[in-house]
Parts: structure tokens; C-alpha cells; sequence
């Protein structure tokens, strides 16, 4: 698949956009570590990040600004991008969001408190002070590794650049860490919400002049 048969589209149209675009990324993170440790049963997991993927990208709030990567019209990646000023989101989202992982993993109920730590990792640690928040980017597995990523990710850090602003993100998979330094992120710090779980990386990246 060639760069030029993708299509980088702003935003999502509708409940049946909002519904590919969840299990694109529930096929992508389906062997993320964070989520093999909250539901190991593979269907389980499945099952629950396509209904957590669909709250989250639902409830950004209003800055959300989110670039969907289409091939043929078929929606085969999903960058989910906050806006300086936009984070947290309002009361509402965030309660939506929460709500949207305790019904994805209600099977497994023990797991709700090990989600909330990361919920509750996250926001502690998320920086004060405008910038750009790439809260998920997702590329369907059968066409990673072909430059989709890249396109939802250049325009934005473009952005930052014109703009003087910092980008920041979270990743829970050690790979990842070499990916995003090719835009231009660096490591800031390594957490462990829970002992018995996978880490969890924050990166942050300053404009370019």
C-alpha cells in the first residue's frame, strides 16, 4: 500500500466512523501490555478495548482534534490528538471515559482499580502549560509499518513547530519509545502505577526552530 492511497481525513462522521475507528484500535493495542495485564483472555480483551476505545474517542472533550487515516474509504488508522488548553477534558468526558473502562473489563472486576491507578498516573503526571497531547495513535495491524503513523503525527508536530508549542504523549510498550524519538521525543519518565504491572513511559518534545 502506497502513501498516495491513503487518505489523512480531520475528524470522525457519525456513529458508524466512531465504531470503525474503536476496533481499528482494538485490533492495534490487542497485544499492548497494559491491556494483556487487565484482561489476559484474548476475547475478553478484544471485546473490552473496542468498547474503552469507543468512550475515549467519543469523550475528548472540546479540543479534541482527531485524524483518521482511510484507504478506499476504510478507516485503517486513528491519531486522537488534544488541543492546548483541552485537557483534562470536562468533568463529563473524563466520567464518561471512566465509566467506558469499568463497563469494557466488568467481567474481570478486579481489574478496575489497576486501570484507575494508570487513569490516575496519567492525569498526575501530565504537564501544566499549553501543548499538543497525542492520546492515541492506532494503525490497524495489517498495514502497520507503511508510513500511516507518520501521517497523523507530521501535520500536528508541524503545528507545534509554526506555533512554539511542546508535544507530549504516554506509550505503555518499550518499542515505542524508539518510534516516537524519531519525531522528536524524548523520555521523561518511566512509572509503575502497579507493581505487578507493565511500566508506563511519558515522552515530550520541544519545537524545532
Amino acid at each position: 500500500m502506497s502513501r498516495r492511497e491513503i487518505e489523512i481525513i480531520e475528524g470522525l462522521s457519525g456513529r458508524s466512523d466512531v465504531d470503525d475507528a474503536a476496533i481499528v484500535g482494538a485490533r492495534a493495542f490487542q497485544n499492548d501490555p497494559f491491556f494483556r495485564h487487565l484482561a489476559p483472555p484474548s476475547m475478553l480483551r478484544a471485546r473490552g478495548l473496542a468498547i474503552y476505545m469507543r468512550a475515549m474517542l467519543k469523550n475528548l472533550g472540546p479540543g479534541g482534534h482527531i485524524l483518521t487515516a482511510r484507504h478506499e474509504g476504510r478507516i485503517v488508522g486513528v491519531g486522537a490528538w488534544v488541543a492546548p488548553g483541552g485537557y483534562p477534558a470536562p468533568g463529563r468526558n473524563q466520567a464518561a471515559q471512566v465509566a467506558g473502562l469499568v463497563h469494557a473489563f466488568a467481567p474481570r472486576p478486579q481489574m478496575a482499580p489497576d486501570g484507575m491507578r494508570y487513569m490516575r498516573a496519567i492525569e498526575h503526571e501530565h504537564p501544566k502549560g499549553p501543548l499538543w497531547y497525542l492520546a492515541m495513535l492506532t494503525v490497524d495491524p495489517e498495514v502497520q509499518r507503511s508510513g500511516i503513523g507518520s501521517r497523523m503525527v507530521e501535520p500536528i508536530l508541524e503545528r507545534c513547530d509554526t506555533e512554539g508549542l511542546d508535544a507530549y504523549l504516554e506509550t505503555q510498550k518499550h518499542d515505542n519509545l524508539a518510534y516516537y524519538r524519531r519525531f522528536g521525543f524524548e523520555t521523561v519518565a518511566e512509572l509503575r502505577p502497579v507493581p505487578s504491572g507493565p511500566p508506563l513511559w511519558t515522552m515530550r518534545r520541544t519545537p524545532r526552530s
